[in-house]
């Protein structure tokens, strides 16, 4: 027998309970292997960086979250999160068009990142997405300096093409430049680790935030949703 997350996922409890080898009893969420890398005890990053608790106990209760919220964290979480908690207080609620600014690499303009902003809105968060909010045949750089100065704060989804476009300077760069130069970053890591992140960019690999390595996509956005509600 064989187990089926790299080929079905163990995202669902159904899934799980499909599982020759794990069954129900050892149900874990899992990324999609398509966007994922395979599951490495290396890539967790555990106490140097990773920022989903490297697998602790998921029973902390962060000040911002609310007593009936669906969605766990773990001290880890917490910890990294409170910082950016503090940042979105003192923003307030400003009238911004915006709740976030989401940054990601072009690559996952479609995939992933699409995932994420529909996610987030399901949550009631209002998201800036260039895929949606850059109308054709305007200026691309000057239609994100316009979105950059309409939201609240930034999120960054963190993956391999992002990267690769960072390392090489693209407009990814610039628009991170101006988020970490505000300190108004949240970053989440999908398809990396934050050990990863930090040979590429050290500033960015030290705001721990989220990863889909310790939970889903869909929990991600229920938590960011509940961390930056004002």
């Amino acid at each position: 027998m064989r187990c089926t997350a790299p080929s079905r996922g163990h995202r669902t409890s159904s899934g799980a309970a499909a599982c020759p080898v794990h069954g129900r009893s050892s149900y874990r969420s899992y990324p999609s292997p398509s966007n994922y890398a395979s599951s490495n005890p290396s890539r967790s990053g555990g106490g140097s960086g990773s920022s989903g608790g490297g697998g602790g106990s998921r029973s902390a209760r962060p000040r911002w979250s609310p007593a009936n919220s669906p969605v766990a964290y773990t001290s880890e979480e917490v910890a990294a999160l409170d910082r950016y908690r503090s940042k979105v207080e003192a923003v307030g609620p400003r009238a911004k068009s915006y709740d976030l600014f989401l940054c990601h690499a072009w690559d996952d303009r479609r995939e992933t990142a699409t995932e994420l902003h529909n996610l987030l809105e399901a949550e009631d968060v209002s998201v800036w997405f260039s895929e949606k909010d850059i109308i054709l045949g305007q200026p691309f750089m000057r239609e994100i300096d316009k979105g950059l100065a309409k939201t609240r704060i930034g999120l960054v989804l963190i993956t391999p093409a992002l990267l690769r476009r960072v390392d090489s300077g693209g407009v990814s760069e610039k628009e991170l430049s101006e988020l970490l130069s505000r300190d108004l970053l949240i970053p989440v890591a999908h398809g990396v680790t934050y050990e990863e992140i930090r040979s590429v960019s050290p500033l960015l690999g030290s705001r721990n935030g989220l990863s889909t390595e310790e939970d889903s996509l869909e929990n991600i956005a229920k938590k960011i949703a509940e961390l930056i509600a004002v």
